[in-house]
């Protein structure tokens, strides 16, 4: 009689202990090189230190930190960083939570107990763990698509435009490793939605019997991704995937709402879901952390940057011998309009050759009454080319957060003739300052429309957080490097 034994390890076990030892892995290292710091303060010989490394004082130290890096493995473990997938910038907002933490309590507890124990190693051991650690994941799970390991099949069940939005989320974030193959619809529906679907995607319908149809397809992760419509009508396969299928997510078609600003009310005994709104940027103390934020970053930047800023300067005035900075009027915070400084980017006469050049050229003037820019404007400069396809025009503005007027991270500063085309979103856009950078520029710069800027610009005023502020800059770093989308 033959029997199938299912295997001890399967790429379901195997896989998230291995990112598991890549985590222990990156917290020993973070331990074994943080004695560096001594060796570069001190003068001494790196090789040297590294070779003796800790000494007498090794010991109880060494036990504190791996006491504290089993605690944090433990706690990614409880948060599904190892089993379950979660986006990058989400999993390393957490490890920064968390390695905050766990730093405040390796120093309690070294402190209190007068043990011999460096401040310099240890802020420079957390500062590597918080470095490594999402480092050699990153390379764990680049090894592991490239050796066929991490990607898994999801499938979508759904047959309009949120089905389409959860697929173009999960194709967003390769490393989340979630591949849809399938688009399964349900039971008497037809396609709705005309778009270019990935490579390989296979629809079909799910069927009478949605379980056996699953089972058929391997029990893979799924995602019901449901249009507002069809929640009633499709109440029973809700209750039914719900009940007796483990690999399933749900995509709710919940738009407008702030989604980072959402808390969960559950009432005992109740099958009632509430959510209450809190609007962040409408608080006191979020607004203050906001603000305190831009001026220590938008100081430290001024102090850093200054020497280029200055050479920006010199050749924009040696090139014509125009005026170095470009004023120009935007709509601020509470509907004021503030003077928005950029270093000046085209000739001293623009105005008048726009005009010229937009009679001479009626298809140009359909394209900058469309995004109040041009492709290949003629009233651009030589160092003014440069300056926008690096965005470094835009430096003077940390000016502009100093006065009280702009934000680092925000909407994009409208023009007085903008605002009518913003429509119902100017509301939220008049409730915080417009920022140097933000979701508009993040996602395509000056290759969205206005529409899609309106909406990028109202999703961030909804959904603020400082991690998302964060997050912002290092992207647009990223981007302004890559030139993405500017001119």
């Amino acid at each position: 009689m033959q029997t199938n034994k299912r295997p001890l390890l399967t790429r379901q076990t195997w896989v998230p202990y291995c990112l598991m030892l890549g985590d222990a892995l990156a917290f020993f290292l973070a331990f074994y090189w943080s004695r560096l710091a001594h060796a570069f303060y001190y003068g001494q010989n790196p090789f040297w230190v590294l070779a003796h490394w800790w000494g007498d004082a090794a010991d109880i130290n060494l036990l504190l930190f791996f006491l504290l890096a089993a605690v944090g493995i433990f706690v990614f473990t409880v948060k599904g960083h190892y089993a379950r997938r979660k986006v990058f910038w989400d999993e390393a907002g957490d490890i920064l939570t968390i390695f905050t933490l766990l730093l405040a309590v390796n120093a309690a507890i070294a402190f209190s107990g007068k043990w011999p124990l460096s401040r310099l190693w240890l802020f420079s051991a957390w500062f590597l763990a918080l470095i490594f650690v999402p480092l050699l994941r990153l390379l764990l799970r680049w090894l592991l698509v490239r050796m066929g390991l991490w990607m898994r099949p999801v499938a979508i069940i759904g047959n309009g435009s949120n089905a389409l939005e959860a697929m173009r989320a999960l194709q967003s974030d390769r490393m989340l490793g979630l591949q849809v193959r399938w688009l399964l619809l349900p039971d008497q529906e037809e396609l709705t939605i005309q778009a270019q679907f990935p490579a390989g995607l296979q629809v079909q319908s799910l069927g009478p019997d949605p379980l056996s149809t699953l089972a058929q397809l391997g029990n893979l992760h799924t995602i019901l991704a449901l249009e507002q419509r069809q929640w009633d009508t499709h109440e029973t396969l809700l209750r039914t995937l719900g009940l007796h299928y483990s690999n399933l997510t749900i995509a709710p078609p919940l738009r407008g709402l702030p989604l980072f600003g959402l808390e969960l009310m559950h009432f005992f005994s109740h099958e009632v879901l509430m959510l209450r709104v809190r609007d962040n940027l409408g608080r006191p103390a979020p607004r203050f952390i906001k603000r305190a934020f831009d001026l220590l970053v938008a100081s430290l930047l001024v102090l850093l940057l200054s020497p280029l800023m200055l050479f920006i300067a010199w050749r924009i005035r040696a090139e014509d011998g125009g005026p170095v900075f470009f004023v120009q009027p935007r709509e601020g915070r509470s509907g004021r309009s503030f003077p928005c400084l950029k270093f000046r980017s085209m000739v001293v006469d623009a105005e008048a050759r726009l005009h010229e050049h937009l009679a001479k050229n009626p298809e140009h003037e359909r394209e900058y009454k469309r995004n109040f820019k041009l492709r290949n404007d003629p009233r651009v400069t030589r160092i003014g080319r440069f300056l926008r396809r690096s965005s470094l025009d835009e430096l003077p503005q940390l000016f502009n957060v100093l006065r009280g007027e702009m934000s680092l991270v925000g909407p994009r500063p409208l023009l007085a003739q903008e605002l009518e085309r913003y429509g119902d979103s100017l509301r939220l856009y008049q409730k915080v300052r417009p920022g140097i950078t933000g979701l508009w520029q993040v996602s395509g710069r000056s290759e969205t429309t206005f529409v899609e800027r309106a909406n990028l610009d109202t999703w961030y005023v909804k959904n603020w957080s400082l991690w998302y502020d964060i997050v912002i800059l290092l992207r647009t770093v990223k981007v302004v490097f890559r030139r993405e989308g500017a001119y």
